[in-house]
C-alpha cells in the first residue's frame, strides 16, 4: 500500500490584502481613476491660481469676487456670495457622485463582500480617528483654541492623490488603485455623517422632511426607471434647497439623491447577467448609477471641485509673519494630523488588521508601498477646506490658518507620498504589464482569466 506524500512547499495563505479584483472591477476603476486625475489636475490649476491671484497687486480684485452675491434678498436663506455657492451648491454635485460611487461599493463592488470591505474600513477608520486625536492634543497643549476643527485632517482628496500619481508618473498595481479609490469613497461617507452631526449650527425640521419628501419623489421615479430630466433636476434642486434652508449642510442632499440610484441594470426574472449569471457583474453596464456617474463624474472632476478650488484655496501670505503662523497651534494640529495621523492610522489600522486576521499581502505589494499610499491619504484638500470653512467661517481669525495648514500639510504629504511611491516604479510598471497582457487577444487581460499566472 502506498501513501500520499504531501506536496511540498508552503500552502497559499487563505486570504491576500491588496489582491487584484475581477477584470469588471478594473475597468470600471480605470474609468475613474482617468477622470479623477484630470480632475486632479484642474483641481491643482485652480488652487494655483487662486494662490498667485491672492498674493498679487489685484489680491483685492479675488476677495471682491468671492463676495459678489448673485441674487441678494432671495428667499430660503439663497443669498449667498459666490464663495458660499461653491462650497454648498457646486461640491453638492461631488457629494452626488460620492453617494453614486458609495452605493456601487455597496452592491457590486468592494464593500459587497465583507471580507473585502473590512480592509478599507478599518484603515478609513484608523486614518480618521488618529488624526482627530493628534489635532485635539496638539490644541489642547496650546491652550484650546479651535477645538471645533478637530475634523480638518481626517478626509482624503482622491482627485489631489491621482494627480500626484500622475506627476510622478506611478503605475500602482490594480489591488492598490482600488484599495486607494476605495478608501477615499469610505472616507467621504464618514466625511459628509461628520458633518451633517457635527457642523450643523441650526435646525429646522420642516425644511428637512420637506428636504427628506423630495429625495423620496426622487428615489421613486429613479428605482421606476423614469429618467425623466424635467423632473430629477427640479426634485434634485428642491432637495438641496430644503436641506439648506433646514441648517443641515446642503451637500448631505447630494449624498442622499446618489444612495436612492439604483446600481443593477434591470434584468428578467431568475436571471442575472447574462454571461455569468452574478447581478453584480452587470453594475457597471446597464445600471442608471453607472449611466449617471458617467455623465457627472467629468461636470464634478472638472468643474465644481476646480472652480470650488479657486475660491477657497485663495489665502494672502504677504506680510504675514511666517514664524509666527508656523508656530500656531491650529496650524501644527493640521498639519501634523494630516501628515503623521493619516499615515500611522491608515498604516497601522492596516497592520494590525493582517495580524489580526492572519493575512499576507499579495505577492506583487510590499509593506512600502502601503506606507506611500497612507502618505498619499494625507493630501486632504477639498474635504478638508470646506470643514475648515464651516468650523471657523469665512470671518474668523483662524479662516487663513486653517488654509495654509490644509495646504501646507497636502503639499508635504505628496511629496513623502511621491518620494516612497517613485522608489518602487520599476517593480510598479513590470505588475502593469502583466496586467495588460492579453496572449489570446480575447479583450481580457490574462490575468484576470488566470488569477495564478505571474
Amino acid at each position: 500500500m502506498t501513501t500520499r506524500t504531501p506536496p511540498s512547499g508552503p500552502r497559499p495563505p487563505k486570504n491576500r490584502l491588496f489582491s487584484r479584483s475581477s477584470w469588471a472591477e478594473a475597468r470600471h476603476l480605470a474609468d475613474v481613476l482617468r477622470t479623477e486625475t484630470v480632475g486632479g489636475a484642474l483641481l491643482l490649476s485652480g488652487a494655483v491660481i487662486a494662490l498667485v491671484w491672492a498674493n498679487s497687486p489685484w489680491s483685492d480684485s479675488y476677495t471682491r469676487l468671492g463676495g459678489v452675491v448673485p441674487w441678494p434678498g432671495a428667499p430660503w436663506h439663497l443669498d449667498l456670495d459666490l464663495a458660499t455657492w461653491a462650497a454648498d451648491g457646486l461640491l453638492a454635485i461631488f457629494f452626488f457622485v460620492v453617494g453614486l460611487e458609495l452605493k456601487r461599493e455597496f452592491v457590486a463592488g468592494d464593500l459587497r463582500d465583507p471580507r473585502r470591505a473590512a480592509l478599507p474600513i478599518a484603515a478609513a477608520l484608523g486614518g480618521m480617528l488618529l488624526p482627530a486625536l493628534i489635532y485635539v492634543g496638539v490644541v489642547l497643549s496650546g491652550g484650546g483654541d479651535g477645538l471645533r476643527g478637530w475634523a480638518i485632517p481626517t478626509a482624503t482628496d482622491i482627485a489631489f492623490a491621482l494627480a500626484v500619481l500622475a506627476v510622478v508618473s506611478s503605475h500602482l498595481p490594480q489591488g492598490l488603485r482600488a484599495f486607494l479609490l476605495t478608501l477615499a469613497v469610505v472616507d467621504d461617507l464618514f466625511a459628509i455623517t461628520i458633518i451633517a452631526i457635527f457642523y450643523t449650527a441650526e435646525f429646522h425640521p420642516v425644511p428637512l422632511l420637506a428636504a427628506l419628501a423630495a429625495v423620496g419623489l426622487f428615489a421613486v421615479l429613479v428605482q421606476r426607471g423614469r429618467t425623466w430630466w424635467w423632473a430629477l433636476i427640479p426634485l434634485a434642486i428642491a432637495a438641496w434647497t430644503l436641506m439648506h434652508a433646514s441648517g443641515v449642510h446642503a451637500t448631505v442632499a447630494g449624498v442622499l439623491l446618489g444612495f436612492t440610484v439604483p446600481v443593477l441594470a434591470r434584468r428578467p426574472v431568475g436571471g442575472g447577467h447574462p454571461a455569468t449569471g452574478d447581478a453584480a457583474a452587470g453594475a457597471g453596464e446597464g445600471g442608471l448609477a453607472a449611466r449617471l456617474e458617467h455623465r457627472w463624474r467629468p461636470v464634478s472632476a472638472g468643474v465644481a471641485v476646480p472652480i470650488f478650488a479657486l475660491f477657497a484655496a485663495g489665502v494672502t501670505v504677504r506680510g504675514t509673519d511666517l514664524g509666527a503662523l508656523l508656530r500656531d497651534p491650529i496650524v501644527i494640529a493640521i498639519v501634523a494630523g494630516l501628515v503623521f495621523g493619516k499615515s500611522i492610522g491608515i498604516f497601522g489600522s492596516t497592520y494590525l488588521l493582517a495580524r489580526f486576521t492572519r493575512a499576507e499581502l499579495d505577492e506583487d505589494i510590499t509593506w512600502a508601498d502601503l506606507l506611500g499610499i497612507a502618505l498619499l491619504a494625507g493630501v486632504g484638500f477639498t474635504v478638508s477646506l470646506l470643514v475648515g470653512d464651516l468650523a471657523f467661517g469665512a470671518e474668523s481669525t483662524a479662516h487663513d490658518r486653517v488654509k495654509v495648514a490644509v495646504l501646507l500639510g497636502s503639499v508635504i504629504s505628496a511629496g513623502l507620498a511621491a518620494t516612497v511611491l517613485s522608489r518602487r516604479n520599476a517593480a510598479y510598471r513590470r505588475v502593469a504589464e502583466r496586467e495588460r497582457l492579453d496572449a489570446d487577444g480575447d479583450g481580457v487581460p490574462d490575468v484576470y482569466q488566470h488569477p495564478d499566472a505571474r
